[in-house]
């Protein structure tokens, strides 16, 4: 069944890590308690949909926010999504909470590669900064290059075979 925008089949609980489908990216937060995330935005700019993400992007600083969930989701779909509780622990909620409403209003680096919305909850759930879609994107990249360097050596490679069959 398909949700209708804006609409999660999991109630979040304090603590759990909130994944937002963007249009071509996941924006993330950490899910506080009544209604509320902290999550990092642009500090010029809103995270809800429709705020041009390519700022946000090209950004070096973002700023710890408490939105309602429902503003930063807007239109758009999202889950409950604890990515990294297979693999980790996740610290106590209380200790989770506590030190996401201790970076509120803080500026913070930002760097879409280093450390983007993700990491800064996975982080804060797991004490370990890690984002899935910089490895996705990474894996993609790595994945294209090494196509584009088969294909190369495929293209000159042959080539000098057939020199060598004539020589």
């Amino acid at each position: 069944m398909k949700m209708a925008p804006g609409q999660c089949e999991e109630k979040p609980q304090p603590g759990d890590l909130i994944e937002i489908y963007r249009l071509i990216y996941q924006h993330w937060g950490i899910y506080v308690g009544d209604g509320y995330i902290i999550h990092l935005a642009a500090p010029s700019e809103d995270a809800h949909p429709g705020a041009s993400s390519m700022m946000f992007v090209l950004s070096d600083k973002a700023l710890v926010k408490k939105e309602e969930l429902s503003f930063v989701v807007g239109d758009d779909e999202y889950k409950v999504n604890n990515l990294l509780d297979d693999e980790y622990e996740p610290r106590p909620v209380h200790a989770i909470v506590h030190e996401a409403y201790s970076l509120l209003g803080r500026e913070l680096p930002y760097s879409v590669i280093s450390s983007n919305c993700e990491h800064f909850v996975t982080d804060l759930r797991y004490g370990k900064a890690e984002s899935r879609q910089v490895r996705k994107a990474v894996e993609v990249v790595a994945g294209v290059g090494l196509e584009v360097v088969d294909f190369v050596a495929d293209l000159f490679g042959s080539g000098n075979k057939e020199k060598k069959n004539t020589q």
